[in-house]
């Protein structure tokens, strides 16, 4: 099987469970049809639905059924999801694209913006908990609770806003980074590790390799949105230099943002190589983010 066949296939499967995720047999009138209808556009919006496959593809080289991970690749997803929304908002990044789309809040208002994202990330655990058959599960979520809280994404969010405007030095946007977007990778990668019931050595391999791509992954994102093409990407180039927001190119210039790039990606690919199995489908997939328009 090809790398594009096996990523469309991940793709249908994930896009398959997250359509009988969200509450979709509320009646025309229901008072929060539009809470409903909020949760909806943004997790139906498009997307790599990277995290889920991280997830997918750890859990299958350890051995582990998929069947039963699908539960917990969806909750990486909508709490994924939920970070995007906020993410958006007027008082964060003030967005109005996201995927080529109006972002949440400039549809439904801020609001209900909020309060889907809310709803999303509840909802997250709630089809976890149901899913929970032992302690591999409970594991499962212990790691996405603590990567998504405040000692990870969240917490990454909080320095990214509260450094705003001010010139950081690279180990506080190493830190925001770390936080705001690999942990995140780190956690798919972990769950689906334990899912699976991975060693302590497996484990530390995944999380190896998870951090390198997520930082590759975010730096990469910071060089897009100077070097871009915004209807590849989705979104308005240059909403970060706009913002006055603290990226690898503000702070150690382009080139030496691409040699970071280039420097993680060669270290989650040395990380992957201490996992037995097949591996080819992440190693690809790592370089293939290096190289992506969008």
């Amino acid at each position: 099987m090809t790398f594009e066949q096996n990523m469309l296939d991940y793709k249908t499967t994930i896009e398959e469970a997250l359509k009988n995720i969200v509450f979709l047999n509320c009646s025309s009138n229901s008072f929060h049809r539009k809470l409903i209808d909020s949760m909806n556009y943004s997790i139906h919006a498009g997307g790599k639905r990277l995290r889920p496959m991280l997830l997918l593809e750890a859990n299958r080289i350890l051995g582990g059924d998929n069947e039963k991970a699908i539960p917990f690749a969806c909750a990486i997803e909508l709490i994924h999801t939920y970070s995007l929304i906020h993410d958006d908002l007027p008082a964060m990044d003030d967005d109005d694209l996201r995927r080529g789309k109006p972002t949440n809040h400039t549809v439904y208002g801020e609001a209900i913006a909020i309060l889907a994202g809310d709803a999303l990330l509840n909802l997250a655990y709630e089809i976890m908990l149901e899913a929970i058959e032992d302690r591999r599960g409970i594991d499962a979520s212990r790691i996405l609770a603590e990567s998504s809280g405040s000692r990870g994404m969240v917490g990454g969010q909080s320095v990214d806003v509260l450094t705003e405007g001010i010139s950081v030095e690279k180990d506080i946007l190493e830190y925001i980074h770390m936080n705001k977007t690999s942990k995140l990778i780190q956690a798919a990668l972990k769950m689906g590790a334990a899912l699976a019931g991975g060693s302590e050595e497996e484990m530390s391999a995944f999380s190896g390799f998870g951090f390198h791509l997520g930082m590759a992954f975010q730096i990469k994102d910071d060089l897009l949105d100077i070097e871009g093409n915004e209807a590849m990407l989705g979104k308005p180039i240059g909403s970060d230099a706009t913002a006055d927001k603290n990226t690898f190119p503000k702070i150690v210039g382009i080139e030496a943002s691409k040699a970071a790039l280039d420097e993680h990606t060669r270290i989650a690919l040395s990380e992957i190589e201490k996992i037995g199995g097949d591996t080819v489908f992440l190693k690809t997939l790592a370089s293939r983010l290096l190289s992506r328009n969008s």
